[in-house]
């Protein structure tokens, strides 16, 4: 089974609760949640969020849309993907971020179709980054997840749920999807407010959600 698990949180320090920003009469996370769900290759889908009661909004808003929804620690994300994966026994985990509004469902497959044909550890597409700051996919095999989980001390590794791996690439097998052209320096995450406005923009000029990288590019360039 392959779960797709997304990371969201209402305390960001830049920009609080961007998560549920608005865009076409639903949050920014709703909205990323329906780009996910057109992806063949995920079998399924939950919210990870804190246990923090900022982040109750989540978990009520998600429910009424019968979206899993775990919660743990806030500051150990870590252990969070972890133990959220534990109740979904998958064979693979896909991680994904709730700033990814813009996140690629071709791009995830694509992503998720090498990690099985060269029977990686970990595949991503950020290893180098090609694809813009936004489209950020990373798969791994959930016994690599509970290796990291097994292994990772330093602060910064609980932090952020694949820096071990980054830090210690020669322990894995790593695939990366390189795009055809690098766009490493085009920015489309959620961040800042700027980030949003430009975000609404691109959104909001697709009269549907299945627009993909190729589309904004050949609109925005």
């Amino acid at each position: 089974m392959r779960l797709a698990i997304i990371q969201a949180r209402m305390s960001s320090s830049r920009l609080p609760g961007k998560v549920l920003k608005p865009v076409k009469n639903m949050t920014m996370l709703e909205y990323e949640l329906e780009r996910v769900k057109q992806s063949v290759e995920i079998d399924k889908i939950v919210v990870a969020t804190s246990d923090d009661a900022s982040d109750n909004i989540i978990e009520e808003i998600l429910s009424r849309k019968y979206i899993d929804v775990y919660r743990g620690s806030l500051n150990n994300v870590l252990e969070r993907f972890y133990k959220c994966s534990l109740n979904y026994n998958p064979d693979h985990v896909i991680r994904i971020t709730a700033d990814c509004p813009l996140i690629d469902p071709k791009i995830i497959d694509a992503v998720i179709k090498l990690h099985l044909e060269s029977d990686a550890d970990y595949t991503s597409n950020v290893l180098p980054r090609t694809f813009p700051d936004g489209l950020d996919i990373e798969v791994m095999k959930f016994s690599t997840l509970e290796k990291v989980y097994n292994c990772a001390k330093e602060q910064d590794e609980i932090e952020h749920v694949t820096k071990y791996i980054h830090k210690y690439p020669d322990k894995f097998k790593i695939s990366n999807l390189k795009y055809h052209t690098d766009l490493s320096n085009v920015r489309w995450t959620l961040d800042t407010l700027e980030d949003y406005e430009k975000l609404k923009q691109i959104i909001e000029s697709f009269e549907n959600n299945t627009f993909c990288l190729e589309d904004i590019i050949t609109k925005f360039k």
